[in-house]
């Protein structure tokens, strides 16, 4: 039995579909965690969602940006963008049965494997929430996505601010600073502000602000840190840190990662992509 975890396939089914070949998944044996953006700005996302959502209780997919923007489109709370390729998805058949199963996914998952903790998100954490506060913050978000209060919420999430996390913050305010940590987030400052304008790689930091995973004291550096979203980052493991988005839609790789035993047991399975997009 193997874990898998792949970085952000964003509707791009066809290179999922060969690295899943690849490294022979069975959904009877393995465990698979698509760690966010199964959706938009590739050619095939609906294809995507069946494919996760066939594998049962053996695939679980973290909410990422682009899932969540899906989600809001579906129930009016934005329009679709310029370069968004959700319309297959909006218009099939299980539509329902497809957005139900997505905002039921978790926002964040954690694992102990071989005396270590494994936790994965799909953008990034801020450096004051310890392993614990990530999960109570997901766990509170996710409850909403799943209750009955999610088109309201969907209809205030989008939003730069509050860049800080609080622990007084409550309401909409509280829930858009889960969501942006947990989707967005790339560069913040020491203190834990978030920035959201550079998309640039972790060598070039807007002034005043560092990759979140280099921020000293970060309270989950006793952790392993999966996550995607991060393309211009790349492939990047090192004992705290795994970071899968390799930039499938781009026309780079999409990138599984097994895991071990331990969490120093990793072995990367690429596959190349073809390019659907051009970035800018």
């Amino acid at each position: 039995m193997a874990l898998y975890l792949i970085g952000d396939v964003q509707g791009c089914d066809d290179p999922l579909r060969r690295l899943l070949d690849d490294i022979a998944f069975s959904p009877s044996r393995d465990t698979l965690v698509m760690l966010g953006d199964l959706v938009n700005r590739g050619p095939a996302s609906l294809a995507v969602l069946r494919r996760v959502q066939g594998y049962g209780a053996a695939a679980q997919s973290l909410l990422g940006n682009h899932d969540l923007h899906l989600l809001g489109v579906a129930h009016g709370a934005r329009k679709a963008g310029r370069k968004d390729t959700l319309r297959e998805v909006l218009d099939a058949p299980d539509r329902s049965a497809l957005l139900d199963w997505l905002r039921h996914q978790p926002m964040a998952l954690h694992r102990r494997l071989g005396g270590g903790d494994l936790l994965m998100v799909h953008a990034g954490v801020l450096p004051q929430w310890s392993v614990a506060d990530t999960l109570a913050a997901a766990g509170e978000l996710e409850s909403v996505l799943r209750g009955p209060s999610l088109a309201d919420f969907l209809q205030t999430m989008y939003g730069n601010a509050p860049a800080q996390w609080n622990d007084a913050l409550s309401g909409s305010a509280r829930l858009r600073v889960i969501v942006n940590a947990l989707t967005r987030l790339r560069f913040c400052s020491a203190e834990g502000v978030m920035e959201f304008d550079s998309k640039d790689g972790a060598a070039a930091p807007p002034a005043g602000f560092m990759p979140w995973f280099d921020v000293p004291g970060r309270a989950t550096a006793v952790a392993t840190v999966a996550f995607g979203h991060w393309s211009t980052l790349g492939w990047k493991s090192r004992p705290d840190l795994l970071s899968t988005d390799t930039g499938c839609v781009w026309g780079g790789c999409l990138s599984a990662v097994r895991i071990g035993p331990t969490l120093q047991d990793r072995e990367l399975i690429q596959v190349d992509c073809p390019q659907s997009q051009k970035p800018g």
